[in-house]
């Protein structure tokens, strides 16, 4: 501490040191004012710390909290989805530290169950489920969850055929390891929510990369053959099925329109020959007629002439064409 000055006659100089005693308390109090209310985001949740040890949790808004360090804040993005990327080239931005990886072409390098080399990238998608224990049951939570990612997709990988990885497993494989790493997440207490692992680029190793492009094209052609296929199936079947429905029924109703029919004249029959029982004679006659009179229209210019008559000319001078009977 500065001594003061002697004036002269000898009495120290004080001015000096009462000013220090207004701008000290001023400053002190200043400092612990700056410092004794924090703001939390929206999407985020503040783990207040008191002397380093946990105290308690704020919601998003402003807080007071005692000041000159006594408590300290830890902001965490609890309403946020964040994501670890792996096998892929570190981003120019991002606000995860753990984002990316130190080697990518390590991260994605991997065997399959059947012992074929394969290029894997995939993302996993996270979110703070709690921020105590993200905080403070695990040190560097967020490389310790990259660690069990990549570790979770190899052993899923491992278990499966290079034709399953690549080609037509690839939802079972991220099914596979959502659940297989929320298990470990969970029996590791890093208070996190895995929400989905999602698979980006799944491709063989580059030199022979152009054969498996080919087999992959002429699996494709098959199954487009087969779709093709039974694309034309379903449209031809059910046509033959339907024609053969409407030939049934045509069927069915041509034998019930017959036998209708038949009953009719068997009712008609049984009908004529109870009057014809009752008078034959006169029944005879009046079937006669009434048969004539249906057959003789139907003649046009044909003549019906006794036997007995030889001179059939003078009959037919006057009549015309068509006007005899």
């Amino acid at each position: 501490m500065a001594r003061p000055q002697i004036l002269p006659g000898g009495r120290p100089d004080l001015s000096k040191l009462r000013v220090l005693k207004v701008i000290v308390p001023a400053l002190l109090l200043l400092i612990g004012a700056l410092t004794t209310y924090y703001t939390v985001p929206s999407d985020s949740v503040g783990v207040v710390q008191r002397f380093g040890r946990y105290s308690h949790t704020a919601e998003p808004g402003l807080h007071f909290k005692l000041p000159f360090g006594v408590d300290e804040v830890s902001t965490l993005a609890v309403r946020r989805q964040l994501k670890l990327e792996f096998g892929t080239a570190p981003a120019s931005e991002w606000t995860n530290p753990d984002q990316v990886g130190e080697d990518p072409e390590k991260e994605r390098a991997m065997v399959t169950g059947d012992l074929n080399a394969v290029l894997v990238e995939w993302v996993v998608q996270y979110h703070i489920a709690d921020p105590r224990l993200w905080l403070f049951h695990v040190r560097d939570p967020g490389l310790t969850l990259r660690d069990l990612g990549e570790a979770v997709m190899r052993e899923v990988v491992g278990d499966r055929t290079v034709d399953e990885v690549i080609t037509v497993g690839r939802q079972e494989i991220e099914v596979a390891a959502v659940a297989r790493l929320g298990e470990l997440a969970q029996l590791y207490q890093l208070g996190v929510g895995i929400d989905q692992v999602q698979l980006k680029n799944v491709n063989p190793p580059q030199p022979v990369q152009a054969s498996f492009n080919e087999v992959n094209k002429a699996q494709q052609d098959r199954e487009n053959m087969i779709n093709v296929a039974n694309g034309e199936y379903n449209k031809v079947v059910p046509r033959a099925e339907g024609e053969a429905e409407q030939k049934l029924s045509e069927a069915e109703g041509y034998r019930q329109k017959r036998v209708n029919e038949a009953l009719g004249d068997v009712a008609a029959f049984n009908a004529q020959l109870a009057q014809y029982t009752k008078a034959p004679q006169v029944t005879r006659t009046r079937l006669y007629l009434e048969t004539m009179k249906e057959v003789l229209p139907a003649l046009g210019d044909t003549w019906i002439v006794d036997a007995s008559v030889t001179q059939l000319l003078p009959m037919l001078q006057g009549k015309a064409p068509g006007g005899g009977k």
